[in-house]
């Protein structure tokens, strides 16, 4: 099965504290049902300083469920469902429920 959500998709946020939010797919994390969105989901780690870095509170993104994503919407912006479709030349490609507009390129 092809996957739904994937690196470099961009995608808004349907629930959570980050309702509403859009960011870009920065990994997927099939096993754990889980991706990393850019600039979603932000967490603080307090990290000791090391011989590279200083240390000091540190704010990245943490992993999100993908039950809590949603694809957006090419023609609109919104979050919409993807289907897939067979092209004439035999590859499968993901569409747009909402508008109907191909995802990927």
């Amino acid at each position: 099965m092809s996957a739904k959500i994937k690196k470099g998709d961009k995608v808004v946020v349907i629930t959570g504290k980050d309702k509403g939010k859009k960011g870009a797919v920065l990994a997927v994390y099939p096993k754990e049902n889980r991706a990393l969105v850019q600039g979603v989901n932000i967490m603080k780690r307090h990290t000791k300083p090391s011989q590279t870095t200083t240390g000091g509170i540190v704010s990245r993104e943490a992993r999100i469920n993908l039950s809590n994503l949603a694809i957006e919407d090419p023609k609109t912006g919104k979050p919409t469902r993807v289907g897939f479709k067979t092209l004439d030349d035999g590859r499968k490609v993901r569409v747009a429920k909402a508008s109907g507009e191909m995802i990927d390129g």
